[in-house]
This record gives C-alpha cells, sequence and structure tokens, in this order.
C-alpha cells in the first residue's frame, strides 16, 4: 500500500455551505478517503485530513483548491490563526509505502499545477524549500496576507510557482512535505510543574542554550488535566521515525520515576499511523522475548504496553490511519470470497489466470507450513521444540503474507499489458508508444510470478525442518502444504516461460528463464527431499 496523508487548511472556518463544498470536493476525488474535517470559529480556519495514494491525493487538494478559489475571497477574512491565502499551507505526509522524497515531489507538482492553473503564487516549504530563508513556515508567513502585496515584488520573495504579483481574493499558499505529526501525552500521577520538569528534561529544546534534551524531534510541555485528575508530559513527536511513541513513554517513566511518581498510560490526540505501533509492539516483544507474529495482536500489545486505553479507549478501527480506509469499491480477488474466487477463476474471462490461482495456491502452501508449527509451538509435549518453532513459524507466516497481495498483482500485470494491446498504432511515433508500453507490461507480467516463486522458495528449508520436528498430527497437512507450494511455483514458473515468447530484450529474457527453470528444478528436489524426511 503506498499512502499519504494531506492536510490542508483553508482560510474559511465559519460557512457551513464552503467548509461542506470543499469537503465534498474531496470526498468526490477517485481514491481520496476524508478523515477529518476540523473548522475553527475564532480561527476562521477548517483544518481537513484526507488519505490516499500520491496521485489521487493531488488531485483531491487541487479539487479543493478550485472550490477555494471560488468560494473564499480573503479581503474579507478575519481570524486568530495566522494567515496569508485561502489556501494557506498544503503538506503532504507520508504514511506507508512512500518516502519524503516522493512527498517532496508529490507537493512541487500541486505546487506547479496549483499557481499554472488558478494563477496564485505558491512557495515551497520544509522539506521542500527551495530557499533556506523561507524553509519554515513562519518564514513564508510573515507579514501574513496583509504584507504581501509588498513583499512579493521583492526578488528573494519571488514564488516557486505561480505568477509574482499579489491576487487579492486569494493571497499566496505555501505547500510542502514534512514527517507526520504525533500528539502524544503521557499520564503522570503529580503536579503540573513535575510533569513539567520532565517535559525539560525529554524534550529537543531541553533548558535551553547548554542544556539539550534527551529526545530529538520532540517538543514537550507539562501540564495538568482537571478531566482526568492527573498530569500530562504534553508532546508533539515531530518525526516518530527518529523519537517513536515508544521511546518517548519509556523516557518520560524513566525521568518520573527518579521524581518518585507514577506513570499510569498514555494517550495519543487525534490519529496515528501503524506503523508507530508496531514500532512499539516490536520494542516490547524483544524485550520481554515474545513470541507475537500477528499484526492485530501486536497492535493490541502496544495499546495494553503504552496503556494507551487509560483515559479513553483507544479503538483501532477508529484512530489508526490504514484501519480507517475503506476498502475498493471494486473488490480485489483476494478480497472475495473462496467461492467467488473460484467462480471468477471460471467465469468466461481470461483473467484471474494461471498466474492468481499460482500466487494463491503457493501462500496456501506456505499458510500450511506455518499451520504445523503452530500445531506444534505451546503444547507441553512438544515444549522442547518451542525455540525451533519460534524460528520456523515466522519465515513461512512471512511468505504467506507477501505472497496473497500477488494473486492480485499478476492479474493486475495481465489488464496492463492488454490495455498496452489496445493503444492506437496508426501512426509511426503511436506504434512505437504501444510496442513499449507492451513490453513494459510483458516484463511486469514476468516480474510478478518470477516474484511469487523467489518468495515461495525460502519456505523450503524451515518446512523440511517442520517435516523432522513438527507435531506428526499434522505430518499430512505439511505434506500437502509441499505439494502445493511446488505446484504454485511450477505455475508460477509457466506464466514466466509463455510470457518470454514476445519478449525483445535478450538478456533479460535469457536471465529470467535461467531464474524460472532452476526455481522450478529446485522445488522438485526440496519436496522430494521433505516427502522423504521422516520425524526425528
Amino acid at each position: 500500500m503506498k499512502l499519504v496523508e494531506c492536510v490542508p487548511n483553508f482560510s474559511e472556518g465559519r460557512d457551513r455551505a464552503v467548509i461542506d463544498a470543499i469537503a465534498e470536493a474531496v470526498r468526490q476525488t477517485p481514491g481520496c478517503s476524508l478523515l477529518d474535517v476540523d473548522p475553527g470559529v475564532s480561527t476562521n480556519r477548517t483544518v481537513y485530513t484526507f488519505v490516499g495514494p500520491p496521485e489521487a491525493v493531488v488531485e483531491g487538494a487541487l479539487a479543493a483548491a478550485r472550490v477555494a478559489r471560488q468560494k473564499i475571497d480573503m479581503r474579507r477574512h478575519q481570524g486568530e490563526h495566522p494567515r496569508m491565502g485561502a489556501l494557506d499551507v498544503c503538506p503532504f505526509v507520508p504514511i506507508a509505502g512512500v518516502t519524503m522524497e516522493d512527498c517532496v515531489a508529490l507537493s512541487r507538482e500541486f505546487g506547479r499545477r496549483l499557481g499554472e492553473e488558478l494563477g496564485v503564487p505558491v512557495f515551497l516549504y520544509e522539506a521542500a524549500a527551495t530557499e533556506a530563508h523561507r524553509k519554515t513556515l513562519s518564514q513564508i508567513r510573515a507579514g501574513e496576507y496583509e504584507g504581501l502585496a509588498a513583499k512579493l515584488p521583492r526578488p528573494e520573495w519571488k514564488p516557486d510557482f505561480g505568477p509574482q504579483q499579489f491576487v487579492p481574493e486569494w493571497g499566496a499558499t505555501a505547500t510542502g512535505a514534512r514527517f507526520f505529526l504525533i500528539a502524544y501525552n503521557v499520564n503522570v500521577l503529580g503536579t503540573k510543574e513535575q510533569a513539567h520538569r520532565i517535559a525539560l528534561d525529554v524534550r529537543e529544546q531541553g533548558r535551553g542554550p547548554g542544556e539539550p534534551g534527551l529526545l530529538k524531534a520532540v517538543k514537550a510541555i507539562g501540564w495538568f488535566v482537571d478531566e482526568y485528575q492527573m498530569a500530562q508530559v504534553s508532546m508533539n513527536l515531530d518525526d516518530f521515525t527518529t523519537t517513536p511513541p515508544h521511546v518517548a513513554f519509556e523516557t518520560c517513566a524513566e525521568r518520573a520515576r527518579a521524581l518518585n511518581l507514577g506513570v499510569v498510560g498514555s494517550e495519543i490526540v487525534g490519529l496515528v499511523p501503524k506503523q508507530a505501533l508496531l514500532m512499539a509492539a516490536e520494542h516490547y516483544i524483544a524485550r520481554e522475548n515474545l513470541f507475537v507474529i500477528d499484526e492485530r495482536q501486536k497492535i493490541r500489545l502496544a495499546i495494553e504496553r503504552l496503556g494507551l486505553s487509560s483515559v479513553q479507549p483507544f479503538v483501532p478501527e477508529k484512530r489508526i490511519i490504514e484501519y480507517m480506509i475503506p476498502a475498493a469499491s471494486k473488490p480485489t480477488l483476494t478480497g472475495l470470497t473462496l467461492r467467488g474466487f473460484v467462480e471468477q477463476v471460471g467465469a468466461r474471462t481470461p483473467a484471474p489466470g494461471g498466474g492468481s490461482v499460482s500466487a494463491a495456491v503457493a501462500a496456501m502452501g506456505a499458510g500450511l507450513g506455518a499451520m504445523m508449527g503452530w500445531m506444534t509451538y505451546g503444547k507441553r509435549k512438544f515444549e522442547a521444540q518451542d525455540a525451533r518453532m519460534r524460528r520456523l513459524i515466522p519465515p513461512l507466516h512471512d511468505a504467506m503474507q507477501a505472497m496473497i497481495p500477488l494473486v492480485d498483482e499478476d492479474t493486475a500485470a495481465f489488464d496492463a499489458y492488454m490495455a498496452a494491446m489496445g493503444l492506437p498504432k496508426d501512426t509511426p511515433e503511436k506504434a512505437t508508444a504501444r510496442t513499449t508500453a507492451m513490453q513494459a507490461g510483458l516484463r511486469r507480467a514476468i516480474e510478478v510470478p518470477l516474484s511469487v516463486m523467489r518468495v515461495a522458495d525460502r519456505c523450503w528449508e524451515p518446512m523440511i525442518e517442520l517435516a523432522a520436528h513438527g507435531n506428526p498430527a499434522s505430518r499430512s497437512d505439511l505434506d500437502v502444504g509441499a505439494k502445493v507450494l511446488e505446484a504454485g511455483i511450477w505455475g508460477c514458473g509457466q506464466n514466466v516461460l509463455i510470457n518470454l515468447t514476445d519478449v525483445k530484450d535478450e538478456a533479460f529474457r535469457a536471465s529470467a528463464r535461467a531464474e524460472a527453470e532452476s526455481l522450478a528444478a529446485r522445488a522438485q528436489e526440496r519436496l522430494a527431499a521433505l516427502l522423504a524426511t521422516k520425524s526425528a
């Protein structure tokens, strides 16, 4: 999953019709999921939070901006929050499967199109900034809307995109890329002053020059919450990959113990990326020598260890961004029921075909291997094998999980090739473009089944070891798993070979053929070895 968050701030927080119109523009953008709309009357500002694939969020932000261009007039705007434009700021934030560099590119594409299509000045900030003197939002926003007319003509304030002139009804917009900010509070049974002492210890700024704090990319203060009847160390984790919640929690707890104070859980305000909680789970799994590999169980472990439900229930489906995204309107193959998948395979269509079926079969083979491990682990009769099972189950579980999405990838690759075949070829230029697209489609249609074969190949050694040391009552399940794993590898190999026929790149064709034939031959040999392995 490639997922980007976009958090545009519009200078309208009172007119419900305008607020709703902007929200609807985002909702109607394919691929975008609007997660939150937060208007402020006194600030006269609304913050929208939506997520989606990279290309979709750019379209969603542009759709929202077009509405704002029609309905917001900065000449009449008054509010308590600093601002300089109708769309004041529009950051892009990496959530999953994308990098900061990807989001920088998205902000630049958005800024370019915003400036060209709407004819407004646009500045790049934070990670996308092009000038040191206008890297931060506060630098760019200095003087606010009222100062733009005098500011824009100066050479050092030439916008990155759009006209170098004041647009009275709009103002100017800042766009860029930043890390996801997690608002995180640690609960302390103490006073406001004691919580603030901890905050001064942990925040990056520390107590001032010469006294830096313990945690990078963290801002913090201490306060007392009457509603909860306890103090909190209130933090902004500006980059959770540098200082994740569990590190902030454990550091605050350590400082609290030094003051003889109790820590009773913590609180995440707003939404959180799944990765932040999985990082916490992995920390506690390693520290406590636990064996947890299911994602939902890891999330539950993180919630419990961090005490995230200490002040109000933490519901993953309502707080973790990835879990809040609705399923795609077009169901994936892996989202179908088993009956639905089989019926799709048997329908009068060329896809899904042998490649998707082979990927599904190979995934089930790995799953049966993991099953035998689970049927051995934790049973008193086989407790001498627990350490071995802890080592053997994860690679099979991971291989199973890795192959499941490749079921859909194979059909998508076939569809892309067929779409390329349908491109026009009535001119030499179009014919060349069609050929290029077809060759790219073929390479993808080869790489997907090759990927399945590579992942499946990693299952042989743990499955052979399971044959020797696993629960004998599950041996038939393991043997079936090995047989279907080999069948899945063979089937993917056949898909590779048939698609190689029309590939023009001879070096790629020779390399892919050799790898596919080697993996298929190895699967036959490893299957025979597994079936011949006797229980120790």
